[in-house]
């Protein structure tokens, strides 16, 4: 991705706190600002979601937007990773996995991640020094 390019957006789940985790591991690594945030709760995540054929009612999947491109489940992970660049793009030998093995695991964690990892009653907000990389 040139410097010239839109930042991707990250759809994620606020309320989920392997979700939120997830992001706060974004923000510390993403270090040329390359991505930009939405959680599913706010106008702009559901209305992303809805857009590419995703229930914001029932999110069950991580959602990448990366100019036209819309990536989910372990694909999206993978690319968020890999786009980190320098040794984070070794993650991307994941890729050899066919899909049919990577994103059944993807969906089991996704599925009970509640459950797994905990829920917040009100989504997590970042820090003001990261307010600007969130869409909502």
């Amino acid at each position: 991705m040139s410097s010239e390019a839109a930042p991707a957006i990250v759809v994620f789940d606020g309320i989920c706190h392997l979700c939120s985790a997830w992001v706060q591991f974004l923000l510390r690594r993403d270090r040329r600002g390359r991505y930009r945030f939405a959680s599913m709760q706010s106008d702009t995540g559901r209305t992303l979601l809805r857009t590419h054929g995703l229930d914001p009612d029932a999110p069950f999947s991580m959602l990448l937007l990366e100019g036209e491109r819309a990536r989910t489940d372990s694909d999206a992970i993978l690319a968020v990773v890999a786009g980190l660049g320098g040794a984070w793009r070794a993650v991307s030998v994941l890729r050899l996995l066919p899909r049919m093995l990577r994103d059944p695991c993807y969906r089991l964690i996704a599925r009970h991640r509640y459950r797994l990892f905990g829920r917040r009653s009100r989504c997590w907000l970042p820090d003001p020094a990261h307010a600007a990389r969130f869409l909502d």
